[in-house]
């Protein structure tokens, strides 16, 4: 039986009406005001910490989710709660379901100050990490010496500094952020990838960086819903012989790679969530890894089918 510890709450299906996730819309209220979306989000996060999750990641596009979390934090009191989040993409949708622009990023000081700012607003002390959010190979953060200061000033101060990536480059881009130095130390200590039964290119980069000292987060683990909802032939054979959901099948299939210190779920109500925490006791044999392990795609096919996935 493997601990809900290893388990996180993400919340990017939560903080705001619209996403890309499939299989969300029924799990969501009526009306998706943001009254309505905060309350919802803090049944959720009741159901998460009552069955022993204790770590949640947000991030400043993902709508009012910091706010939620704060409201829920203060709240409730708890104080054994890890928090992450992130900085780099800005909520433009201005709680919009349909809109042409959801979110626009950009990786430079001024944005990492502001939104620094205004996540220290919201939840005080209690953030964790700090993560860049969707890192890529092209990112200007690579040649942006005055923003590698302003990061590592960040860091010196006590916050503990990721990055997220994204894309078919996963592997080059943490490789790449692994060298970057500031006043003689690593600028990052932790790196957030996605890695699924579908998408599995990042898992070499991923061990290194783990065995190395860095703190691995894998969000993305259900391919976006995909997994749960349309899973492969193997996935739902073997959920239908452990008489579990096929998104408890693919996320045991995380949580055995050793390197993955935290899991991130991403439910969009609490029967999801359940569902998906069946996988804590979900054993998975060597031929069933096998059977797995053949359903993965190419990254670059992988990342274009994702792409594709209208905000709903």
């Amino acid at each position: 039986m493997i601990s809900t510890r290893r388990i996180g709450l993400g919340l990017a299906a939560l903080g705001r009406p619209a996403y890309i996730n499939v299989g969300r819309t029924d799990a969501l209220p009526e009306h998706r005001t943001a009254a309505a979306m905060r309350e919802h989000t803090a049944v959720v996060l009741d159901a998460a910490y009552a069955a022993g999750v204790r770590w949640v990641d947000a991030a400043r596009s993902y709508g009012s989710a910091e706010e939620f979390l704060a409201a829920w934090l203060g709240e409730r009191g708890h104080e054994d709660v890890t928090v992450s989040s992130k900085w780099g993409y800005a909520y433009v949708a201005e709680w919009r379901i349909e809109t042409e622009v959801h979110e626009v990023k950009e990786h430079s000081v001024e944005r990492l100050r502001e939104q620094w700012a205004q996540t220290r607003e919201l939840l005080t002390d209690r953030v964790d990490l700090y993560q860049v959010h969707s890192l890529t190979t092209d990112s200007p953060l690579f040649e942006d010496a005055a923003l590698q200061q302003e990061l590592a000033k960040l860091r010196d101060s006590g916050v503990r500094l990721g990055i997220s990536t994204s894309g078919a480059a996963q592997a080059e881009t943490i490789e790449r952020a692994w060298e970057l130095e500031a006043g003689g130390q690593q600028l990052f200590g932790a790196v957030q990838s996605t890695w699924n039964s579908l998408e599995p290119s990042a898992g070499r980069a991923l061990r290194a960086a783990h065995d190395g000292g860095w703190q691995v987060l894998v969000k993305e683990s259900l391919a976006n819903g995909r997994l749960a909802v349309n899973p492969p032939e193997q996935v739902a054979r073997i959920a239908e012989r452990r008489g579990v959901g096929p998104d408890a099948v693919a996320l045991a299939h995380v949580l055995v790679q050793p390197w993955a210190d935290v899991v991130l779920v991403g439910p969009a109500g609490p029967e999801q969530l359940r569902s998906n925490l069946a996988a804590c006791s979900v054993e998975l044999t060597d031929d069933e890894l096998r059977e797995l392990a053949s359903v993965a795609r190419d990254a670059p096919t992988y990342w274009g089918e994702r792409s594709a996935l209208p905000w709903h």
